[in-house]
């Protein structure tokens, strides 16, 4: 399974981060030079995402990454990764503890 964004989560979290900064619906699509205040309430209710465009500059009104923004299912992703990752970590030091050992038989 790939990452996917969960268009209603990321919505409830742009909904979020509007109300912590005071920011209304008017307000964003502003901001943002967009035709319509709709487009802006697609998004909250989940059946938008904003474009990439549009996510940037809400990252930068917000101050914080895209990635911040965006819920997914990346969870058991990331889990795997982080997996993957500390395993890598595992062999790289019982390569390094294998190598020091040899080195100290070579030196007796």
């Amino acid at each position: 399974m790939y990452p996917t964004i969960n268009k209603a989560k990321t919505g409830e979290r742009i909904e979020k981060l509007m109300k912590s900064s005071g920011k209304t619906p008017r307000d964003i699509q502003k901001y943002l030079g967009l035709t319509c205040v709709q487009s802006v309430y697609r998004w909250l209710e989940g059946i938008n995402i904003p474009s990439i465009d549009n996510f940037y500059a809400l990252s930068q009104l917000f101050q914080i990454t895209i990635d911040e923004m965006i819920v997914g299912n990346r969870e058991r992703y990331i889990c795997d990764m982080q997996y993957i990752s500390v395993q890598k970590a595992v062999m790289r030091k019982r390569i390094q503890l294998y190598c020091d050992h040899m080195v100290a038989q070579a030196i007796l």
